[in-house]
């Protein structure tokens, strides 16, 4: 799939690579790169996953990397259905007016 000019894309990129970390980090912080994944419109005309492009944020800033999603869109959710909480609010409300 390609995504032409002005398409909502995320790109991924490396920061700083494992020996250019800083030396006050942790050991284990020190082994991985410093990656940065930012979404946006894409800038070039046309583009694939894989290719190198440019983006503008949302808010205006322009930042280059590897196209990895085009359109992208959350994909959690908050679990599965708890029964016992779905009558909190009923019971809650019984309670309170069983006060007055």
């Amino acid at each position: 799939m390609k995504a032409k000019k002005g398409t909502w894309v995320r790109i991924h990129n490396i920061v700083l690579e494992p020996g250019q970390r800083a030396p006050q980090v942790p050991e284990d912080t020190k082994k991985v790169a410093m990656e940065m994944w930012d979404k946006g419109f894409l800038l070039n005309e046309e583009a694939s996953i894989g290719d190198e492009v440019t983006v503008e944020t949302y808010i205006g800033r322009e930042m280059t990397g590897r196209l990895v999603e085009i359109e992208p869109y959350y994909t959690h959710d908050y679990g599965r259905c708890i029964p016992e909480i779905l009558y909190i609010g009923r019971q809650l409300r019984e309670l309170l007016q069983e006060g007055q």
